[in-house]
Formats: C-alpha cells, sequence, structure tokens
C-alpha cells in the first residue's frame, strides 16, 4: 500500500490529505476541515467536542475514521483523525458553515484531479505550480521549490531503502541537515523566522532552499557511497556527528 501525503488548498487555506493508491480514495484531516469551515482559532478543541457529541449520539461515522501520521505544525509526525470523501460528507452535515456546500464541491474537483493526474503525472506537477503562484510566489522561488521537493523526496525514498522510519528517526536526521547549514534545528529555525503553523520551507528564500537541497543531495550521496547500516551510523557517516 502507497500513500502520498499532500497538502491541499481551500480558498487559500491548507487541507492536508493523503491518497491511498490501494483504495484509491482520498483521506482528509477532519481537524483542518473543521478549521475551514468554523474559522475556528481551535480547531482541534472544535473537532473533540464534536468527536464527542456525535458518539454520543451513536454516530458510526466517528467510529470509523482513519488515524495516520501527518506533519503537524512543529514538524512532528503525529496521529490525525481522517476521513475519506464519503465520511467527511457526513460530517459536514454536523458542522453548520455556509463554506459546507462549495467545499463539497472541492472535495469532488480533488478527487476528479487525482483520476487525471494519475493518467498524466505532470498535471499534479501543473497543480502545484499553479497553488503557489495562487499564494504570490515568484517564478523563480516555485522552480526553486519544485526542485527542492523532488530531492526531499529522492532523499526520504533512500532512507526508506536504508530501513529508517518517518517519524522521529527522519525529524532527527532532517534537524541535523538544517544544523550543518544554518546552525539551528527546524524548530528553532521556525521560531527565528516567526512562524507557528506555517511550512518552513514555503517561508524559505531562494539561498535557503539552494542551501537545503545541496545539503539534501550532498547527504543522499553519502548514503549511497557509503551505505550507513544503522541510525547511528546515518547521523555519523553522513554529517560527521557523533
Amino acid at each position: 500500500m502507497t500513500k502520498f501525503n499532500q497538502i491541499k488548498l481551500f480558498e487559500e487555506k491548507k487541507v492536508r490529505a493523503v491518497y491511498d493508491d490501494a483504495e484509491e480514495k482520498w483521506y482528509f484531516s477532519i481537524v483542518d476541515v473543521c478549521g475551514v469551515l468554523t474559522e475556528s482559532k481551535d480547531a482541534t478543541a472544535y473537532w473533540r467536542k464534536l468527536k464527542q457529541r456525535l458518539k454520543e449520539e451513536g454516530n458510526e461515522t466517528v467510529t470509523n475514521c482513519h488515524a495516520l501520521k501527518l506533519q503537524a505544525a512543529d514538524g512532528k509526525m503525529r496521529k490525525t483523525d481522517m476521513a475519506d470523501t464519503e465520511q467527511l460528507f457526513r460530517l459536514i452535515q454536523s458542522i453548520p458553515s455556509p463554506k459546507a456546500e462549495p467545499f463539497k464541491q472541492w472535495m469532488a474537483q480533488v478527487a476528479a484531479q487525482r483520476l487525471d493526474q494519475m493518467q498524466d503525472p505532470e498535471l499534479g506537477i501543473q497543480q502545484t505550480l499553479a497553488d503557489y503562484k495562487r499564494l504570490g510566489y515568484s517564478d523563480n522561488w516555485i522552480n526553486q521549490r519544485l526542485k527542492s521537493i523532488e530531492i526531499r523526496k529522492d532523499l526520504t525514498d533512500e532512507w526508506k531503502r536504508r530501513g529508517l522510519e518517518e517519524g522521529v528517526q527522519f525529524a532527527t536526521l532532517t534537524d541535523i541537515i538544517y544544523h550543518t547549514w544554518a546552525g539551528m534545528t527546524a524548530r528553532e529555525y521556525k521560531k527565528f523566522k516567526g512562524l507557528k503553523k506555517e511550512n518552513l520551507r514555503d517561508n524559505m528564500t531562494n539561498r535557503e532552499l539552494v542551501m537545503n537541497m545541496l545539503a539534501e543531495l550532498s547527504t543522499k550521496e553519502i548514503s549511497e557511497s557509503q551505505n550507513p547500516e544503522t541510525f547511528g551510523d546515518h547521523g555519523r557517516r553522513w554529517l560527521g556527528v557523533s
């Protein structure tokens, strides 16, 4: 089973989503959806209360929700309640919001776009490019960002091939990479930039993106040439730390 994590945009607001190619369906972060529909300052608390109420009512949709690990605002992988399109349609009925119908239409469009992208992967790249343009990024920055996504995926594929686990191990090695060129961990870097829930790489300058790409590319090449066998080897051999 292969899952593809993505950030989708609804009215310029981010909704974390996962596409499961085995089931051929999308799963959306319920907390993110609650945040979009209610504009609540604490979408997590809103979902917690709604979830409890629906459970008391015997709502089976809540019981059948998936819990998947997604990147949280602090950069760490945390379990998040997810729902597929059909489940979300049911949940949305319990959330009073004038955005309910537009959001349902948006979900249908996301599903249709994925089918098109499976036939032509280039469409996925074009969609990402369009999303960044809509957020006001320059063409030069977008080109750098798309390249950084490609290099990051190559690196994480190498980590997976070496048996490393997503979550803590990926985050630890990523912190080491950041520290080699920026002198800060991801958390420290976000604090330095005054970021909270925003994606760190989406707030990097062209220079920062290039520096990080070079570091991640070098990390992958070192792994391929030195064949580290353990998690500890990755830190010591790749980046010269003990």
